[in-house]
């Protein structure tokens, strides 16, 4: 292959910067990376070759300043730049800006990026194109009581979102006039600092729908294909959540009749590099043109692992004015693949999570089934500038089925500490029946979760399970401590042929059984639940944190679980399993005897101070001095 760029500039930060120079170190092109103060000692710095420092922790002076990000390819000499996901990557003023300078762009040319970049552009020009589109106001939203009226003359549902960006900012679902006012004032909030662009747009919401989008890469000379198309229905807030490709709703006929729509859209406005068509899909399958990202997904790496192709390498050929080393007939799906967006989140209240990793390992897979995209490693910081995504956790299989078990092996195995994080919902979708059943639509977690995500309810097995690993645990670390005391063995090390037997009450969520755990002289372990005998087998040493254990009841019948301990509390160990963390209490009888002496702990009167349930700055204060405030 001819050679493309000596350098490149990536106009970006975290696990997308980390993503661009990881392919262009494969492809020989030496990387420059951008940062903000905050961002000093990021991993995208240290993998670089050079870094210039662009500004303070704020978006708007830093990684959304085109004045800095020019300076640093000015003093870096880089021939080409590459914006990533969010952030400049949609910004034709950027691309302008670049053009001006000399420097390569590596994505869509400043036309094409300005018709199809923005929503109520593209909207228009894919109504002109015979594209199938979903009805709307395609003209700018001045106010709210202007968007109450567009929304009062397409009939509520509508959804209010930003022309420009994505990712779920600045989008508002509204089911009456109240709602649509505070929809605007919402979204056009969230877009001006997400994007730097408050414009809004208003549309039918078609309910039921799921969300299906169409991967394009083109080139320079005319060539445009379309890629098997991404599923990405699991949302929350209009936040992707879990993405899969390809689609169980999508057949031969409908992807082909989507992909050329979007080619055709493509042509029609000379759209080259890569880019994706947004759809919503009925149940029959009907198709709506929802938006183009004129940009690179953040879900791109599942439709590299079902087409073997690197889109990052085919975007820097294609800004280098190399044509497409492949043609639409040329494109095959290979097996499946899943994405779990991993984030820095408490999984219950939706909220972000700051705070330092204090413990973090990925998870790994054999023959390549599991894929980590991230811009973090263990002592990094997760702060409250910019978006809290942890990691891109992607897995692989020859089936569905076979991928889904990989998913869940993966974030069995995945340790995350010093932050809440939302494995536990990731977890538990990934193994719901319905999800596993592919019938699946972007109401799945409202329907599924009405009250809200609550962690992993138990079931008869899992219980079992977490309070079997839990005896387990307290029976290791009690004959290690013996003997190590005793001088049988070095530290972490049990004194050969020993045996002995613990007597235990463990509990979770308030619930007790009686605990027996017997070790024989062959180091096995057998622990009764309630009289109810198993053996336990596990090869967990006591200084990691994932313990994968075997367990088999009497009848022969074994159960493969695998938890992590995660710390000790005063009376038991907390726990995670299926991604959930538990409190499991482990006592002796004598410690069961004198708990019930133990004062419960005072609750503390919160109800004369204000507590915000996440970081953050204050942007608007809704009453005055004097003013009674009342609950609800």
């Amino acid at each position: 292959m001819p050679q493309t760029f000596d350098k490149i500039l990536i106009a970006n930060r975290g696990e997308i910067a980390c993503r661009v120079i990881k392919t262009a170190k494969k492809m020989g092109i030496k990387t420059v990376a951008i940062y903000s103060d905050a961002d000093a000692n990021s991993l995208h710095v240290r993998l670089a070759d050079e870094a210039v420092n662009v500004g303070p922790p704020q978006t708007t002076k830093s990684y959304l300043s085109i004045p800095n990000i020019i300076g640093a390819i000015k003093q870096t000499g880089a021939q080409a730049v590459h914006p990533g996901y969010g952030f400049l990557s949609e910004n034709s003023q950027f691309v302008h800006a670049l053009d001006q300078v000399g420097a390569v762009f590596i994505g869509p040319n400043e036309k094409a990026m300005a018709a199809m970049g923005d929503k109520i552009q593209s909207k228009i020009i894919a109504e002109k194109a015979k594209v199938n589109t979903i009805p709307g106001f395609n003209g700018v939203v001045t106010d709210a009581d202007h968007a109450v009226r567009i929304a009062k003359e397409i009939g509520y549902p509508v959804m209010i979102k930003a022309s420009a960006g994505g990712g779920g900012k600045g989008m508002r679902i509204a089911w009456n006039d109240e709602e649509a006012r505070d929809a605007f004032k919402i979204s056009s909030s969230e877009a001006l600092s997400s994007f730097g662009d408050d414009r809004l747009l208003v549309e039918k919401f078609v309910e039921d729908p799921r969300h299906i989008e169409i991967q394009l890469i083109g080139d320079t000379h005319g060539n445009v294909i379309y890629l098997p198309e991404r599923e990405c229905s699991i949302q929350r807030r209009n936040q992707k959540v879990i993405e899969e490709a390809p689609s169980t709703h999508i057949d031969e006929a409908t992807r082909k009749a989507m992909g050329e729509q979007a080619v055709a859209l493509a042509k029609n406005v000379g759209y080259y590099s890569a880019g994706t068509c947004e759809f919503l899909v009925d149940p029959h399958r009907n198709f709506y043109f929802l938006e183009m990202n004129t940009r690179l997904q953040v879900e791109h790496p599942i439709t590299e692992y079902i087409t073997n192709l690197d889109l990052v390498e085919q975007m820097i050929r294609v800004a280098a004015g190399q044509k497409l080393a492949f043609s639409q007939s040329d494109i095959k799906i290979s097996g499946w693949a899943f994405e779990s967006r991993v984030y820095a989140e408490d999984p219950e209240k939706y909220l972000p999570s700051i705070g330092t990793l204090s413990k973090y390992v990925e998870p790994r897979g054999v023959a390549n089934e599991v894929r980590c995209d991230s811009g973090i490693v263990e002592g990094s910081e997760i702060s409250i500038y910019y978006d809290p995504l942890i990691c891109k956790l992607c897995t692989h299989g020859p089936t569905r089925e076979e991928a889904i078990v990989n998913m869940e092996n993966a974030l069995d195995n995945y340790v995350i500490k010093g932050v809440t994080h939302n494995i536990p919902l990731l977890r538990d979708v990934i193994s719901h029946p319905r999800f596993k059943s592919g019938k699946i639509s972007t109401a799945f977690l409202a329907e599924e979760y009405p009250e809200g995500f609550k962690g992993h309810k138990l079931t008869l097995t899992t219980r079992q399970n977490l309070l079997a690993v839990a005896a387990l645990v307290h029976a290791k670390r009690d004959f290690r401590n013996r003997s190590w005391l005793s001088g049988g063995g070095s530290f972490g090390e049990a004194a050969p042929e020993a045996s002995r037997t613990w007597n235990l009450f463990v509990g979770v969520l308030g619930d007790e059984t009686k605990a027996e755990v017997v070790r024989g002289r062959d180091g096995a372990f057998k622990v009764s639940l309630d009289g109810q005998p198993f053996s336990i087998s596990s090869d967990w040493a006591l200084e990691s944190t994932v313990i994968q254990a075997k367990l088999t009841d009497a009848a022969g019948a074994a159960r493969d679980t695998t938890i992590q301990y995660l710390d000790r509390t005063p009376l038991g160990y907390q726990l995670q399993m299926n991604g959930t963390k538990f409190s499991v209490s482990v006592k002796t009888p004598k410690q069961q005897e004198l708990s019930k002496y133990i004062k419960e702990k005072e609750k503390i009167d919160l109800t004369r101070m204000i507590l915000a349930p996440m970081p953050g700055s204050v942007v608007s204060i809704a009453v005055h001095e004097g003013q009674e405030v009342r609950r609800g």
